[in-house]
């Protein structure tokens, strides 16, 4: 007989592990460049504004988690606030979330693999998937494991390339002004449409909410995981995107596959290879997280009667809920061998930017109704806060795609 419940085995230490690891993966790697092609110099503005933009949403989870510790994340949170249609969808927003996202990943790096061996982009994608599945299906201490190791070595390759550039910001060769934007609307709409793109490299945190149910002291480890986790992966993020600005030719590096290997082309010690094998591990971890993410809202969702029944079984072995998992993996798949990067990448933080919204309007009638509540609070202008920046990013990111903007 299956048991029904899932293993608490993950401490605030290994909980921003992987809070980190979801969101320092292929996104930074992979798509960095793409967001310089669009900001130029200006990048760190971009990346600070869906830094936070983030951060906002990333507090209402934090409460929201508190409150509702459960598995489902924002589709347990819209059910509570508003009706169990409503969670419903967003339940299955968050899953379609993961598994765009993982799509996006495994694309990128079949990319990668293909760089490095030349394996047909199709095998690589099939291969990726698959040992992906059976981590994911293996155990989530194994899991979580696997995803702190990675982001251990995520971050050191962010560490090292700002090491390696380092006599660029002491002889710089721009006036600091280059780097502050003006206030004209042309400038300032760059910005905030390379945002919604550089936003993609944030998404992850949300995620961790999901693990609700196997996290130790949960109601106060799983909301400052989340914030620690994305502080750290700002300040990261902000440093190399500056780095990226001053020490290469910013063409190059917005046409790399992998842009973090243009930052190491001219050191004796770091080959562009190493930076190669890094972001191709990067993006592994974001895909695993984002399996592990999907598998247990939908999980979550059987549970509560918002999907299938069949996908709330727990193996008895492995304390994983394996038909979630499988479910989750096939679709993944074959949304890697048919759509391209660019237009998952996009699909991703549109569907995410909708989930945040929902879920700042969730804790705002939560907070109105006043219900008693003793743990993790935030004030009640910061989910109005994060909901109406989601919104504002979402609307000018779905202009500029459609090409309203100019």
């Amino acid at each position: 007989m299956a048991d029904k419940s899932l293993k608490r085995a993950i401490s605030l230490p290994g909980l921003v592990f992987y809070g980190v690891g979801t969101m320092i993966g292929g996104g930074i790697y992979a798509l960095l460049g793409k967001v310089t092609d669009i900001a130029g110099l200006l990048t760190p503005w971009a990346i600070i504004i869906a830094g936070v933009m983030a951060l906002f949403s990333a507090f209402s989870f934090a409460e929201l988690s508190a409150r509702y510790p459960k598995s489902g994340g924002p589709a347990f949170y819209l059910q509570q606030a508003f009706s169990r249609p409503i969670g419903q969808i967003f339940g299955f927003l968050v899953i379609a979330t993961g598994v765009v996202s993982a799509a996006t990943l495994s694309v990128a790096v079949s990319g990668f693999l293909h760089d490095l061996a030349n394996l047909p982009l199709w095998l690589g994608q099939l291969s990726i998937v698959i040992l992906l599945a059976m981590i994911a299906c293996w155990g989530i201490q194994q899991s979580v494991v696997t995803v702190a190791v990675i982001t251990l070595v995520e971050v050191i390759g962010l560490i090292l390339v700002i090491v390696v550039n380092s006599d660029s910001v002491i002889n710089l060769q721009r006036p600091p002004s280059a780097f502050l934007p003006s206030l004209g609307p042309q400038i300032w709409l760059s910005i905030f449409t390379a945002s919604f793109l550089a936003f993609y490299a944030f998404i992850g945190f949300e995620d961790m909410v999901t693990l609700a149910e196997e996290v130790k002291s949960v109601k106060k480890n799983l909301p400052y995981g989340i914030v620690i986790s994305l502080l750290i992966t700002l300040l990261l993020y902000v440093g190399v995107s500056f780095i990226a600005v001053i020490s290469v030719d910013l063409g190059d590096f917005a046409s790399s596959n992998t842009p973090m290997a243009e930052l190491t082309r001219q050191s004796a010690w770091l080959s562009p290879q190493t930076l190669i094998i890094i972001s191709l591990l990067a993006g592994i971890n974001g895909a695993l997280v984002q399996i592990i993410m999907a598998a247990r809202v939908l999980f979550g969702m059987a549970r509560n009667q918002q999907a299938p029944q069949v996908f709330k079984s727990i193996n008895a072995k492995t304390q994983t809920p394996i038909n979630a998992s499988v479910i989750v993996t096939t679709t993944i798949l074959l949304l890697a061998l048919c759509v391209d990067l660019t237009t998952l990448a996009k699909l991703t933080s549109g569907i995410i930017l909708i989930v945040f919204s929902g879920v700042n309007i969730a804790l705002l009638k939560v907070k109105r109704q006043e219900l008693p509540f003793d743990g993790f609070q935030v004030f009640i202008w910061v989910p109005i806060c994060g909901f109406l920046m989601s919104a504002a990013i979402f609307i000018m990111g779905f202009m500029a795609t459609l090409g309203m903007t100019h």
